[in-house]
């Protein structure tokens, strides 16, 4: 590491991801060029809530902005207790999603494709949670780690966001007696129709289960780091929460539902 170099801490995957001044540096893979044109398209269009692509530089790494604020998993996840703190992390998924409708992404577009998604009509982020929300002043929100983003669909992307963001946990520690009015306050922000709330709520457990399924499936090739991850029981974690989410999916469906 380079003097001027300081190690960003955080997420499961951010080895070798740097700050250097205004700027973060992180490896390339052969997904960067796409996902340099979907942020580029992003900010153009005057969504501001994700870093702009910067170029490569001297050491063959991606250049973005730094995002200023705070990751706000696990340690600042109260400042989403507020039903209306909530409610913006929706509408700022919601301005992503509106955002990337008239993106085309390149001809030659590559694209990391880690979990086969539900559908594709969008590019999706694909890890839209806690640990990817940066909150710095009241204006400075911002998602963060796009390399994972591809074809996928509105519903996928919303799935994720909600197990994490509400959240639909079956850790104690993590629990809410008051999930299913989080999860009616997240959807009402969002502004899903009924027949799109009728499709989400039997994917809200396909979505959790498809991490687990992944990090099965990569352990059992010993892909890193997905095999460490399985090993230190994420893959216990993603099946407990997609079993605790099928078991409440009646109420769920009636937190949505109801008139």
């Amino acid at each position: 590491m380079q003097h001027g170099e300081e190690p960003l801490p955080g997420g499961n995957v951010s080895d070798g991801v740097v700050r250097v001044g205004d700027t973060v540096r992180r490896p390339t893979g052969p997904w960067t060029p796409a996902v340099h044109a979907l942020l580029t398209h992003l900010h153009e269009v005057g969504f501001r809530a994700a870093p702009r692509p910067l170029g490569i530089d001297d050491q063959g790494r991606e250049v973005l902005t730094f995002m200023p604020g705070h990751v706000i998993w696990p340690n600042r996840f109260s400042h989403l207790n507020p039903a209306p703190q909530l409610a913006r992390v929706a509408q700022l998924i919601r301005e992503f999603h509106e955002a990337v409708r008239g993106f085309r992404p390149p001809s030659d577009a590559r694209w990391q494709k880690l979990i086969p998604a539900d559908g594709s009509d969008i590019i999706a982020h694909h890890d839209l949670a806690p640990w990817n929300l940066v909150i710095g002043d009241d204006t400075q929100w911002a998602f963060i780690d796009w390399e994972g983003a591809g074809p996928g669909s509105r519903l996928w992307d919303i799935a994720y966001a909600i197990h994490g963001f509400i959240p639909l946990s079956a850790d104690p520690e993590w629990q809410r007696r008051d999930a299913a009015d989080r999860l009616r306050v997240f959807v009402n922000a969002y502004g899903l129709d009924e027949a799109e709330r009728r499709e989400l709520v039997p994917l809200l457990a396909r979505r959790t289960r498809s991490m687990h399924d992944f990090l099965h499936d990569q352990a059992a090739q010993g892909v890193q780091p997905w095999a460490k991850l399985w090993a230190e029981g994420h893959g216990d974690i993603w099946r407990n929460d997609a079993e605790y989410i099928e078991l409440r999916e009646d109420q769920w469906a009636q937190a949505l539902l109801a008139d």
